[in-house]
């Protein structure tokens, strides 16, 4: 399970060091990763292990249909297999970094199966609004929740 967030800067070769707390975990495997972009314009970082399952899944879907088609394209076209070096730094791809607009400095979100990574100026926005117009009144799914 990733939870917990981090606030890293790429190098000069675009490269992110994946912060140690996180490491132990996305690494225990021994396989690559992947790095592909997600609809919210952020990238997501997934074990190979666990990306294999989805990409099947996303994969098995009928391509005819504009909304899969495109999901596909996005998700499968973008994806990047990385192996992280010594160190523990991935490269970002210009593709990758050009999508989710990020420049240097950036935030690595755990979602539990996996990590987002977005650009730290464009989450900083994002949750800032999404905060701001968030209503939990009509949700449902939330009811008997409680923090």
């Amino acid at each position: 399970m990733f939870r917990g967030s981090s606030i890293v800067a790429l190098d000069d070769k675009f490269r992110l060091a994946v912060p140690k707390k996180f490491r132990d975990k996305l690494f225990e495997q021994n396989s690559s990763l992947v790095v592909t972009a997600h609809p919210d314009k952020c990238l997501v970082l997934y074990n190979l292990l666990s990306w294999v399952a989805i990409e099947k899944k996303l994969m098995s879907l009928s391509s005819f249909d504009p909304k899969i088609s495109t999901l596909q394209r996005l998700l499968v076209g973008y994806a990047d297999e990385v192996d992280p070096d010594k160190t523990g730094r991935i490269l970002l791809s210009a593709s990758l970094r050009e999508f989710a607009g990020i420049q240097q400095e950036i935030i690595i979100l755990g979602q539990g199966s996996h990590f987002e990574i977005w650009d730290k100026s464009t989450w900083s926005k994002k949750i800032n609004s999404t905060v701001k117009n968030l209503n939990l009144e009509n949700f449902h799914e939330l009811e008997g929740f409680s923090l």
